[in-house]
């Protein structure tokens, strides 16, 4: 005689339905026009600082020539910062309740600075990076006014902080190029 084991009933075998809470409302005093501008901009922001990051972390293990040790570990504390900025500013846009984008393919989309391929001489990395961190300024530079309408000081003291840094580091490579 065979045993048989009966089937659960339909309704047990069935997935459950997971439940999302609903998003709670975000009330920090900026509205969700605002936010959503501020969070966009930002996107853009994190979109140059990750495709700056990539370039000097390329130029890092790339780079070659009488300047190699110099260059070499420039662009080692310089790709380090980069990282921890990539962080600080997708946190923000968490924080005004929107996604972070996170991905080559959305980098590349919002970013305004150009990706390097192939060999480039020390000079031209320098070059470029220069270029790379003027973008940033530029871009972090640009959405200000939306920032400042909607009295968002935590995003302004970032924009601040991370425009001050690139203009600082921007100043320090194009020394490098001067004779």
């Amino acid at each position: 005689m065979k045993a048989t084991q009966k089937s659960a009933p339909k309704a047990a075998q069935a997935k459950p339905q997971l439940m999302k809470a609903p998003a709670m409302k975000i009330n920090i005093g900026i509205d969700d026009k605002d936010r959503k501008k501020i969070a966009d901009g930002l996107s853009r922001v994190l979109a140059d600082t990750y495709t700056l990051y990539l370039k000097t972390h390329n130029f890092h293990w790339n780079v070659t020539g009488p300047m190699f040790q110099t260059l070499h570990l420039m662009f080692e504390t310089q790709y380090n910062e980069l990282a921890l900025a990539v962080d600080l500013i997708a946190e923000r846009i968490r924080a005004l309740g929107h996604r972070a984008p996170a991905t080559y393919a959305e980098f590349s989309e919002l970013s305004s600075i150009e990706e390097t391929m192939g060999d480039v001489s020390a000079e031209d990395m320098i070059r470029l990076l220069v270029e790379g961190q003027e973008a940033v300024v530029r871009t972090a530079r640009s959405i200000f006014p939306a920032v400042e309408k909607a009295s968002d000081e935590p995003t302004a003291d970032l924009l601040t902080q991370r425009m001050q840094t690139h203009e600082k580091t921007a100043w320090m490579l194009r020394s490098m190029l001067e004779s």
